[in-house]
Formats: C-alpha cells, structure tokens, sequence
C-alpha cells in the first residue's frame, strides 16, 4: 500500500466515490461546494490517500485551525473525512494512514491534534483520546420571551442594559468576526474552542439562510430548521452580559413562530440560568478526542490558571512520537507552563493517550483507574489536577 498526498493529476471522481461508500451520498446540490472545497485542501497538500496499486483504498485531511486552552491560543490540526473503502477494512488499512497523518501534521509543526471519531480503536492505536464534549440543548422557544433579570441585590455594571454596536454581518466581515470570537474565548478563558481561516469564515458569512450578528465582544449565527419549526443556534459567543443578553433576544425574537431552540453550547454557558424555568434539556453530544503531538511544544503554548503554582515529575511513553518519550518536569506557574527534560522521584507514567487527557484536564484518578497512568503521588495528583483543570468543548463539527 502506497500512502501520499493527492495532487492535481489524482482522480477525484474516485475520492467522491470513496466519500458517499464511507458517509454516504452528498446531494446534487452540495457537490459543486464539494469539488472546490477539495480542490483548495489538495492544493495545500493536506490531504492523504492510501492505494492499492492505482486504487484509492483510503483517505484523510486536516483541517487548519487554532484552539484556545485556558484562554490561550495555538495552532492545531483538525483531522478529518478519514474513511477507508468497505471491502478494504479490518487490514490495517485505517492504522498506517492515521499513523501518516501523525508524520504530516508533526511535520507541518503542529503541537496538537483533534478529531471527531466514528469509531476510537484506530485512532486509539496513534494516540489520540477522548478529551472533551460538543453538546447541543433544546428547549422551548417561549422560555426566552422573558430573561431573568439581573439580581436585584447587586448593582448592575454600567453599560450591561444593552449591547453596543450588536448588527447583521456577512462576507466582509470575516476578519472582525475572528477578532470577536478570538477575544470573547480569551477573556473567558475557555478552552477547547477553535477557530478557522478567513477564508473559511467568509464562505460561512455568505451562506443562505444562515443568520449572523456581530457584536465588539461576540459572534452569533443560527438558521431555521424544520421549516419553521425550530432555531437551531450554532454558535453564540459573548464575553459581557449585555451581548449575551442582547444576542439570546435575536433569538427570542422567534418565538412567535418557532416551536423550540436547538443550541449548540459550551457548559458554562449562561442560558440555563436566564431562562425562568428549568427548561433546557440535553439534546445530543459528540465527543472528540485530542493528540499532543509534540509534548514540550504543547504545554508551552497551552493556558494554565493564572493562581496555580505546580510542579510534578512525569515519565512519558510515546513509540510513535520518540521526542515526546523520556523523563520530564512539568512546571507551571503565572498561567503558562514548561516541560523540562529530566527528572527525579516518583514519576507519574503515562503513555500518549493518557497524556493527551491529562492535558485536556481529565482528573489523574481517572487516568489511573481507566489504566492510562501509573505512579506518582497523591500530592503530584493534586497538583496536576489544578494546573490542568478544564472543561472541554467545542461548537464547532468536522
């Protein structure tokens, strides 16, 4: 089997075919957006086939994107339409091409990955792990006609009665749009979420029936679905109350026609807590798993509290990714971390799975009791658990 990337002179006729065979068939009417789109990610070699002699058996591409970690932002590989041909799996076949996606992205100098999995043993296998949520709320629209007021025991900020400079956008507007969501994610140090290229945003800006308002500190875009039926929200960002407010009353605004929202949100979130009663229920959730492709790289880019004082000594395996491997001590402090080579004492062993939940702040006992760490101490634990403590999320699906 050869795996290379695709080029101008391979036949995409035979990637659509391998496409609709593994997720299946794309209406008539997307195609043409599908051809372009694939065009642009082969011209930027980003995109990998596996062959059988001539026969393209296997596929893979990565994304562009950077995700925020505690407030602060890196570069990251968003892996995704991996799909092998039905005759050809249960070979290996899906295990060597993620293994060479892992050589491209490290090459191309990404420090972590994420993808979404269909099923988690193949990339398991190359050291990715489940890191965190993409959850979706549905509730009725008659529970945003009314917000909850803000606590009347409290003074209310100046400027929080409505939001400023709140309109409609479109193409044109990319680069503000990525400034917005950019700051509101750092401000609320969230981690987890990502964003696109320009060129990306500005084909979302542009496309029908999506509905986008842009606010200094926020970005919301929903659609109808359903006919009429339902506004599912894809995204609302706001760092301040008033936008969060003001952009939660465009969508209030439905609610004479709408039946219920769908709401794509992260877990803080405040819509639970404006809506006067206990109407939000779970509605879906996708989970996606992260890979820390260069270990050092990673931790140095990643946010920590800013409060949190740690050190610990780790011991890291990571067969595919040799300069991951070794003794290490994790220091972190002032919200930024470094990995050190070498270290002494009673190490924390992990392997690239295990350190790839670490890092995305799953609790040490639970790496410990799901057989992804071994060692340490509970005092290292402890620490650990702070420096890295996050809750995971994305609003985005690729």
């Amino acid at each position: 089997m050869d795996i290379r990337e695709l080029d101008d002179s391979d036949d995409l006729g035979a990637l659509s075919d391998l496409s609709s065979r593994a997720f299946g068939p794309r209406p008539p009417a997307v195609r043409p957006d599908w051809y372009a789109e694939v065009r642009s990610v082969i011209g930027e070699r980003r995109y990998l086939g596996a062959f059988d002699g001539s026969r393209l058996v296997a596929a893979a591409r990565y994304h562009v994107m950077r995700q925020c970690w505690q407030g602060r932002w890196q570069a990251m590989a968003g892996v995704a339409s991996v799909m092998v041909a039905p005759e050809d799996r249960g070979r290996g076949t899906g295990r060597a091409l993620m293994s060479a996606v892992l050589e491209l992205i490290a090459s191309r100098g990404y420090r972590i990955s994420v993808l979404y999995p269909a099923t988690s043993a193949v990339y398991r296998s190359q050291g990715w792990e489940i890191a965190g949520n993409r959850d979706l709320l549905r509730f009725p629209a008659r529970s945003l006609r009314s917000l909850t007021a803000p606590d009347e025991l409290l003074q209310a900020p100046a400027g929080t009665a409505s939001a400023a400079g709140l309109r409609r956008c479109g193409p044109g507007d990319e680069a503000a749009v990525l400034a917005a969501l950019t700051a509101a994610h750092q401000d609320l140090r969230d981690s987890g979420p990502v964003t696109r290229d320009e060129e990306t945003v500005r084909r979302w800006l542009g496309t029908e029936d999506w509905y986008c308002y842009l606010a200094p500190d926020g970005f919301l875009e929903y659609r109808w679905q359903h006919g009429n039926d339902e506004i599912w929200v894809d995204r609302l960002v706001a760092a301040s109350a008033a936008t969060t407010r003001a952009m939660w009353a465009v969508v209030a605004s439905h609610s004479s026609i709408a039946d219920t929202v769908q709401a794509c949100v992260g877990p803080a979130d405040p819509v639970s807590w404006l809506t006067r009663e206990p109407d939000a229920r779970p509605a879906g959730r996708d989970e996606w798993m992260l890979r820390v492709v260069d270990a050092a790289g990673a931790v140095a880019e990643r946010g920590f509290p800013p409060a949190v004082e740690a050190t610990a000594a780790l011991d890291l395996a990571d067969p595919a990714r040799p300069g991951n491997q070794g003794r290490w001590t994790l220091q972190v402090g002032g919200g930024k971390g470094t990995l050190s080579a070498g270290a002494a004492g009673e190490l924390l062993t992990l392997g690239p799975r295990g350190f790839a939940a670490l890092y995305a702040g799953t609790p040490v006992a639970t790496l410990r009791r799901a057989g992804l760490a071994s060692g340490g101490t509970t005092a290292a634990d402890v620490a650990l658990d702070a420096a890295f403590a996050a809750h995971p999320y994305l609003l985005d699906y690729f």
